[in-house]
């Protein structure tokens, strides 16, 4: 069984992912905005549509798994910040192991970095290295460092859902509206200073997921989703920052008609931009490498390295 197809299911706190693998191809990849995060700051808890919406995107999956024969004991599947802060978070894991048929989990903000380094460096020259991965989510942002291996994580409570629910209510958003995004940002990121120093040597950055995905995407203008355009691609911080100038200062009709930005992140791409234009401020990044492996990957990795060591012990 060790040589069959294998999968990784991301419960995101603004999008719920699919990556079903056979050996090293991709066999499938989806992605739905499903926002598990939204109204979580304000309640303390998932809420019902928040859930509705992860839990029917999770029953399409359940189909795809048996379509593909992606045996259970080959499904890895995790929830992150939201699921981690939610009050109901574990009643969400329990309804979600039952719905896919295996075993979900909250991964802890340690474990997040360190499957996210693995999906994000995979691909690269060890030569590049050392590298620090930057992950925006949607309620928390990583940062993960290590040279030939992962080394070392750290994560933030803040992200482009959670951002947009504190601060954003006027469209377009009010100047000091962006400023408190940019400057509650950045006031986190001095634990990143004392508790990850080493971030601040990486010789190679990597950014990972929706937000900086989305601003390569603008910044390339691509009409539809295309991951090998977006995938290491070299985003400068001159073009993060005028990502950001565009869509902080239009509203949400006008945002919508950008190039590369999915309608599902319309309403929180502004939140997630403020926090890596302050982030590549706050560490002088010229640029970032972007990547579209990054978690979900990661998570399918560890899959495909369990299932050989099973193997070879049998």
């Amino acid at each position: 069984m060790s040589d069959g197809p294998y999968a990784a299911i991301d419960c995101g706190s603004h999008s719920t992912r699919l990556l079903i693998m056979h050996g090293d191809t991709t066999r499938l990849r989806l992605v739905e905005l499903t926002k598990l995060g939204q109204g979580l700051d304000a309640t303390g808890a998932l809420q019902p549509e928040a859930l509705e919406r992860v839990y029917a995107a999770l029953r399409r999956y359940r189909a795809l798994l048996d379509e593909h024969q992606v045996d259970p004991d080959r499904v890895r599947v995790a929830a992150t910040a939201a699921a981690r802060d939610a009050s109901n978070g574990a009643e969400f894991i329990a309804a979600a192991s039952t719905i896919v048929g295996s075993p979900a989990e909250v991964l802890s903000g340690a474990v997040e970095g360190e499957l996210t380094f693995l999906g994000a460096t995979r691909e690269l020259d060890p030569a590049d290295g050392p590298f620090l991965v930057i992950d925006i989510g949607g309620a928390s942002t990583e940062f993960s460092c290590g040279d030939a291996g992962f080394d070392a994580a750290i994560s933030l409570d803040i992200g482009s859902v959670r951002l947009t629910d504190m601060y954003i209510e006027h469209d377009p958003p009010l100047p000091e509206e962006l400023s408190n995004c940019v400057t509650y940002a950045g006031a986190w990121l001095d634990d990143v200073d004392r508790e990850l120093p080493q971030a601040h040597h990486a010789k190679t950055v990597i950014g990972v997921a929706g937000t900086i995905s989305t601003a390569a995407a603008v910044e390339i203008g691509i009409a539809e989703y295309d991951r090998d355009q977006i995938h290491h691609f070299v985003l400068t911080r001159e073009a993060a920052e005028d990502v950001f100038r565009t869509l902080a200062t239009e509203d949400h009709e006008d945002r919508a008609f950008n190039p590369g930005l999915p309608a599902g992140r319309v309403e929180t791409i502004v939140g997630g931009m403020a926090i890596l234009v302050r982030i590549m401020r706050h560490f002088d990044l010229e640029s970032l490498l972007v990547s579209e492996s990054d978690i979900l990957d990661g998570l399918a990795r560890s899959v495909q390295l369990r299932s050989t060591k099973q193997g070879v012990e049998q």
